[in-house]
């Protein structure tokens, strides 16, 4: 099989341009090949039993397989992490949550820290991909990470080890974090499992994806990504916000920020909750795309 036949396999799929990425990066991936190499043919010099292993990839790519699921890796924020059928992989929108996370820290007058140490928790951790870099960004910040899914706890734990990054990782269900009956009105209830610790930034990308947008979805994500981290429960499509948003004004200290990836259809509902129950200073980005993608909200 040669270079070109293995992107024109995968064009009923991708466009040609990333089609031919893909193709790029298995081939430098997985069998150690150069664009120089690839462009002096040596696709085809590959071993027999090297050969059958690309036919067995292309196949995989031609039925939607994510290739970084087939790689086992995904860059984020310009390092790699591992990656596999039980965890999402990771977005350049959650990078650019990062790294407004990362501006936050520092002070734009000197380029010193605001502040000396802080703890951070992110609530859904997934591959482990926020709590990793936030803890290599931010050296002085003791980090915590939720996830319900004890695959997804093994892997960001595994992500962390190989980057060396320090962080506590948990099995945790936020949905859980404050009793259903708990009044939620205010920030100035009382302090609700209070073995829990207190925090100076909770951030999170929770399932957020409503099921009337499946239509509009590429079939390799929604054939192979977990369900249960991409898709919001159709009658409370911000539920997980607004028990993240509880637990916040809970254990959130005075001046905590509290970070969201949003779902554009649903930014301005989870911004209303929020001011609802007592933040009152909130801010929405837009992504590269122009969508309102991010809230911070600051507890006064």
């Amino acid at each position: 099989m040669t270079y070109e036949e293995l992107w024109h396999r995968l064009t009923p799929i991708y466009d040609a341009g990333e089609a031919k990425a893909i193709a790029r990066w298995v081939l430098e991936e997985r069998f150690g090949l150069s664009w120089a190499d690839v462009l002096c043919g040596k696709v085809t010099e590959l071993s027999a039993d090297d050969q059958a292993e690309l036919e067995k990839i292309a196949l995989r790519l031609e039925k939607g397989e994510p290739v970084q699921y087939i790689i086992g890796k995904a860059d984020f924020c310009g390092r790699p992490f591992h990656v596999a059928p039980g965890v999402l992989i990771p977005r350049p929108e959650t990078e650019e949550l990062c790294q407004w996370i990362i501006s936050q820290e520092w002070s734009a007058a000197n380029g010193q820290r605001q502040t000396a140490s802080c703890d951070i928790l992110d609530i859904g951790t997934g591959s482990g991909c926020i709590a990793i870099t936030l803890a290599l960004e931010i050296p002085e910040a003791k980090v915590t990470a939720w996830d319900i899914s004890d695959d997804a706890l093994h892997i960001a734990a595994t992500n962390a080890e190989a980057l060396g990054a320090k962080v506590t990782f948990e099995h945790r269900d936020i949905l859980d974090a404050i009793p259903a009956n708990a009044p939620t009105h205010s920030l100035s209830c009382p302090t609700l499992h209070s073995s829990w610790p207190v925090w100076d930034l909770i951030v999170s990308n929770p399932p957020y994806i409503q099921p009337q947008e499946r239509d509009g979805m590429a079939e390799n994500v929604l054939d192979h990504e977990p369900q249960l981290a991409l898709f919001a429960p159709a009658d409370s499509p911000i539920v997980f916000y607004q028990r993240i948003g509880d637990y916040a004004g809970r254990r959130l200290r005075p001046g905590g920020k509290l970070f969201f990836e949003l779902n554009p259809l649903t930014a301005e509902a989870v911004d209303r909750y929020l001011k609802g129950i007592g933040f009152e200073k909130t801010e929405i980005r837009k992504d590269q795309f122009g969508k309102n993608r991010f809230l911070k909200a600051t507890k006064i």
